[in-house]
């Protein structure tokens, strides 16, 4: 049986995990990001490996499904799947592409069964359609050890957010965040790897071109995070002192930590044995906005957290996101002021994208288009740009904050429309997505034990 998986535009972690996992058990596996590659290679079964809400809605895919089964020389013959993040909204993914069944969270131990035993309700962690009845069978943590995974000769062309590739030290979050879904995917409980699996791993990415690595798994400060409710601080501080020594410590980043999982010892050690950035989510300067977003945290908390990795000598990349339900104008200049207070090294905004499954979700559907940022005509100081107010939004504070920055950036013509493409860009994809919650809202789906 010819297996390929498909992982559109980038390869991501999870689909060479599920690559080496294939081999390992001795399928006959190769790993594209063109799905075009994956028509002309004979493949019997396709897995397509997907991140993101708006693949359902990509021509590209949507078309690559529908020629495949139809090209099948007997019903039956061909079979795509479907897994990866997107799997947490299975019948949403069975709605919108013409695929056999989904791979539901965590999909090393299913896919096997899957690809020998087929489509089955004696499987845990799939979803398919029975006649008109989408069943869904409830999914289970697989194991943390598994085999290397299935590394393309190319990986070293790829860059995201400055990394080759992410790597995983761990799964799961203690954090509730209302937008997103890592919890539900991965549980709310640690489950870490050991470090001589994870230092084997990043020797064989390097050995295939690697030369950056990004370490994912959550906020990874919690990696070995004790049952006792702290940070395993000297456990985190060895597993980047271990890495450091394959990659060289510039080569190494770990992007998305909580500010409440950071002291002194941990960011010192990101100073040491990293590239020497810390990125947190700060998300907003109002603590009414943070408690809607379920962050956990308060404005104090941020900044403490900010002005800490300055004083350790670490700069400080902050994500935000404008345009959440029930965002006033008050709660967006407090984050303005911010931005201004702080002297961020970067700054990443976002429109909030109501991700299926999450309580953003839930809000979002609560929420009238007419009382939705994502919708609402702004009528301030860019009316003439004709943009939303989460667009409009978006495109302020990116500009604000470029003048904010430890180091500005000189607001050229170049800089401004590229912001002002990407907060119309961000708005239009926003809007997809909420269509297509409204589209399934109340969609039934049946879970078996």
């Amino acid at each position: 049986m010819k297996i390929v998986i498909v992982s559109p535009d980038l390869y991501t972690y999870g689909a060479m995990v599920i690559g080496g996992v294939l081999k390992s058990a001795g399928f006959d596996v190769t790993l594209t990001k063109n799905p075009d590659d994956a028509a002309e290679a004979g493949a019997d079964v396709i897995l397509l490996s997907l991140y993101s809400t708006l693949h359902l809605l990509d021509e590209r895919i949507r078309n690559f499904a529908s020629a495949f089964k139809s090209g099948s020389a007997a019903p039956g013959d061909r079979a795509i799947y479907v897994g990866g993040p997107i799997s947490a909204y299975p019948d949403i993914v069975l709605g919108e592409l013409d695929v056999d069944a989904v791979i539901v969270g965590e999909g090393e131990e299913s896919t096997v069964e899957l690809l020998n035993n087929g489509i089955s309700e004696d499987i845990s962690g799939i979803a398919f359609r029975d006649n008109d009845e989408i069943i869904v069978t409830k999914p289970e943590p697989a194991k943390i050890e598994r085999p290397m995974p299935l590394i393309p000769d190319d990986i070293g062309s790829q860059s995201i957010r400055g990394a080759n590739t992410y790597i995983e030290t761990h799964r799961g979050c203690i954090g509730a965040c209302g937008f997103c879904q890592v919890p539900k995917f991965f549980g709310t409980k640690i489950r870490s790897r050991d470090i001589p699996e994870i230092i084997a791993e990043i020797e064989e990415f390097k050995r295939c071109g690697v030369r950056r690595i990004a370490i994912s798994g959550g906020t990874s400060s919690l990696y070995q995070y004790g049952e006792s409710g702290s940070v395993n601080t000297s456990a985190f501080i060895e597993l980047l002192q271990a890495i450091a020594e394959v990659m060289g410590p510039r080569n190494v980043s770990v992007p998305d930590i909580r500010v409440d999982y950071v002291d002194e010892e941990v960011l010192h050690a990101i100073h040491d044995f990293t590239m020497g950035w810390v990125y947190y989510g700060i998300e907003s300067g109002s603590n009414e906005m943070l408690k809607v977003m379920r962050k956990g945290v308060d404005l104090e908390a941020n900044v403490y957290a900010i002005e800490l990795a300055q004083q350790c000598g670490v700069k400080v990349g902050g994500s935000f996101i404008v345009g959440y339900p029930g965002e006033t104008i008050d709660d967006y200049e407090l984050t303005k002021s911010l931005i201004e207070d702080t002297f961020l090294d970067d700054v990443f905004v976002s429109i909030a994208e109501p991700i299926p499954g999450t309580h953003l979700s839930g809000l979002v559907l609560e929420t009238d288009d007419s009382e939705n940022p994502t919708f609402m005509a702004h009528t301030g100081e860019y009316k003439a740009l004709k943009l939303t107010e989460s667009e409009a939004r978006c495109f302020d504070l990116t500009l604000h904050a470029q003048m904010c920055k430890a180091v500005p950036s000189i607001l050229t013509g170049p800089l401004y429309n590229a912001c002002l493409e990407d907060s119309r860009q961000q708005g239009g994809d926003v809007r997809v997505v909420t269509r297509l919650l409204q589209k399934y809202r109340g969609s039934d789906v049946q879970e078996k034990p």
